[in-house]
């Protein structure tokens, strides 16, 4: 089974062509980061625009590069939550035009159920049940994934999520969006001791997590250490930051897995990209003799590839959307 499937819920344009939910034929992603960068973060405006413009183009370089033609598409899925509204609804209406035109079914895909499923075009022999980390930049949650459309939270963050804490940090240290990979690069040569920063635990509630005050106390320090004349080293504070987050997620990952008996855990999302945090789950995976599927890099972040291969098995739960399906900036997963 093709699917053709369209991603926009944030500022990448993403059109991919899936095979069976596991192969990908094609994935054509074009990035708004540079257009963003100036101002620091995601204007979601520019992102809608952007997405308008692009999408069209990405469709047929999809299907090209797949080396099929429009008649082989079997499906068209598309990201309809959660996501920057206006982002969102570019790719929803594009997405039930092509599959009106094409005369095939529509398969809408929880954005956050799409990160998971990237390790599935990762690692072919992975199947549910396991341990899921979901971390991104709107999103940090614990899952439990008990079959491939049955899920169930075990814990968030209570705040900020763990890519917003990145991007607010980078921006404090005068590195530029986004802010995940400048901060793993500049980290690499800094003590993560140096400073001392705090991991947050929400009483009752031992899976939920909070940012806020990691990314609070980074601000006062910098402010701080500025006001006094004195000078921060950059990278040091970059490890110590990074080590914090790691420190938030990965025990909690560990926890989780081996309450629920899994000897599966997954992280998905854009933040398992970081270099300290594959390292930190790689190094807890083996001493609890759990087998660990973080996806390549290229699947970490958004991609159409990553919802064709939710979507073949949303499909075969009979999951469908008609014309009036709409496009959410919440929803849960």
């Amino acid at each position: 089974m093709k699917i053709l499937a369209f991603e926009t819920t944030c500022d990448e344009t993403a059109a991919a062509i899936v095979e069976d939910g596991r192969k990908i034929l094609s994935d054509q992603i074009l990035s708004q980061a540079s257009l963003h960068a100036v101002y620091g973060g995601v204007v979601p405006e520019i992102a809608s625009r952007c997405h308008i413009e692009a999408i069209s183009i990405l469709a047929r370089r999809a299907v090209e590069a797949a080396g099929i033609e429009k008649k082989d598409i079997d499906a068209v899925a598309v990201s309809y939550a959660p996501g920057l509204i206006g982002a969102v609804l570019v790719g929803v209406n594009f997405a039930k035009s092509c599959a009106l035109a094409l005369g095939v079914p529509l398969i809408p895909v929880h954005h956050i159920r799409g990160h998971i499923a990237a390790n599935y075009l990762a690692y072919p022999e992975l199947e549910p049940p396991f341990l899921c980390l979901a971390i991104s930049g709107g999103n940090t949650l614990l899952v439990d994934v008990r079959g491939y459309t049955d899920m169930k939270i075990l814990g968030s963050t209570r705040d900020d999520a763990a890519g917003e804490c990145f991007d607010k940090t980078a921006r404090v240290l005068g590195l530029p969006y986004p802010g995940g990979k400048p901060i793993d690069d500049l980290s690499k040569g800094g003590d993560d001791s140096r400073y001392s920063f705090p991991t947050a635990h929400v009483d009752g509630s031992p899976y939920d997590m909070s940012f806020s005050g990691l990314k609070t106390a980074v601000i006062n320090l910098v402010h701080n250490a500025g006001q006094k004349g004195e000078e921060i080293n950059r990278a040091d504070l970059a490890a110590s930051f990074t080590k914090s987050v790691s420190d938030s997620l990965v025990p909690r990952a560990m926890k989780a897995a081996g309450e629920l008996g899994y000897g599966k855990i997954v992280v998905a999302g854009g933040v398992a990209a970081n270099s300290r945090i594959r390292a930190d789950f790689t190094s807890a995976a083996e001493k609890a003799g759990c087998n660990l599927y973080i996806p390549p890099l290229s699947l970490c972040g958004d991609n159409g590839a990553m919802i064709g291969a939710q979507a073949y098995y949303e499909y075969l739960a009979g999951t469908r959307a008609g014309s009036d399906l709409n496009a959410y900036a919440t929803m849960d997963i």
